[in-house]
């Protein structure tokens, strides 16, 4: 991928620093469609500069104001750039203003950046807020009370901790997410030797802090109307996972929904199949717009 455009193959010559495009075949796809610039906004959070990007909508008027949506991206060891990204050109072409960053546990900067084994939920968390309330700082025109959260895998972590710990969001759509590192440890495919190291210990010896580490232990007080969405045969974070979501925002009265997809794995927005990517994508945006644009009088 290279700057805003869709997939080619290119070669690169070292010594002269360039790259030459040998593929076309996307070529023409994206013409007479918007294609939302990235924006760097870099910002500062626990005392350290991090990296920041905004999409702004399709049509966008200074004058008016915007609902947002804050992408989380999975790992954490993983990092967002200036490339095309079609889940938040797709959310930008909607109407959405859209906003990601590489909090601490991101890749790109090094191992002691990344590494925050037994911190989940933490510096990280405080990253995500800081850098969303430094986004409505630098762009008035999103509306404060029309903010909504997602991501997958960690990020769905990420979001399941987020609706636990603020009320700030109002809708959020958990993908492919972690609720309990308890069960976790037990049910995922990476578990027993991935898990103990994400939440800081195994339930044997360090019980009470893996499930601190849990979003599911801070839900008592959750708010935010959530969709879930998992596949069926997704072994990284199981349906299980966001079936215990689900049931405590039932519990809790929350409004709240549990898509399950079919035959997908935990690679369902990149590799699944085309009417379910589709599909992921409807549940998704209509989610958001159920509680970010319909009770929305001024836009």
């Amino acid at each position: 991928m290279y700057e805003n455009h869709l997939q080619e193959v290119y070669e690169i010559d070292e010594a002269k620093g360039i790259a030459r495009q040998l593929t076309h075949i996307n070529e023409g796809i994206l013409d007479n469609v918007y294609v939302a610039d990235c924006e760097e906004c870099r910002f500062w959070s626990c005392g350290q500069e991090l990296d920041g990007f905004v999409l702004r909508p399709k049509d966008f008027d200074p004058e008016k104001r915007y609902p947002a949506i804050l992408e989380i991206h999975g790992g954490p060891k993983v990092a967002y750039g200036k490339v095309f990204f079609h889940e938040m050109q797709y959310l930008a072409n909607e109407g959405y203003f859209v906003f990601f960053c590489n909090p601490t546990g991101s890749d790109g900067r090094g191992f002691e950046f990344a590494h925050i084994h037994g911190k989940w939920g933490t510096v990280d968390y405080q990253n995500l807020m800081d850098f969303t309330d430094q986004v409505l700082e630098k762009y008035p025109q999103i509306a404060p009370d029309r903010l909504g959260v997602t991501g997958g895998s960690y990020g769905g972590f990420m979001t399941n901790w987020v609706i636990g710990h603020t009320d700030r969001f109002a809708a959020a759509v958990s993908q492919r997410s972690i609720a309990n590192q308890v069960t976790s440890y037990g049910i995922s495919d990476i578990g027993y030797f991935c898990t103990w190291e994400e939440a800081g210990g195994t339930m044997y010896d360090a019980f009470e802090q893996v499930w601190e580490s849990s979003p599911l232990k801070h839900l008592k007080k959750v708010s935010t109307p959530t969709l879930f969405l998992h596949s069926d045969q997704d072994h990284r974070c199981s349906v299980e996972e966001g079936m215990q979501m689900f049931s405590a925002l039932c519990e809790a009265d929350v409004p709240t929904k549990l898509f399950i997809f079919k035959g997908e794995n935990h690679e369902l927005s990149r590799g699944g199949q085309p009417v379910h990517r589709v599909r992921r994508l409807t549940e998704l945006l209509s989610w958001m717009n159920r509680y970010l644009k319909e009770k929305s009088p001024q836009l």
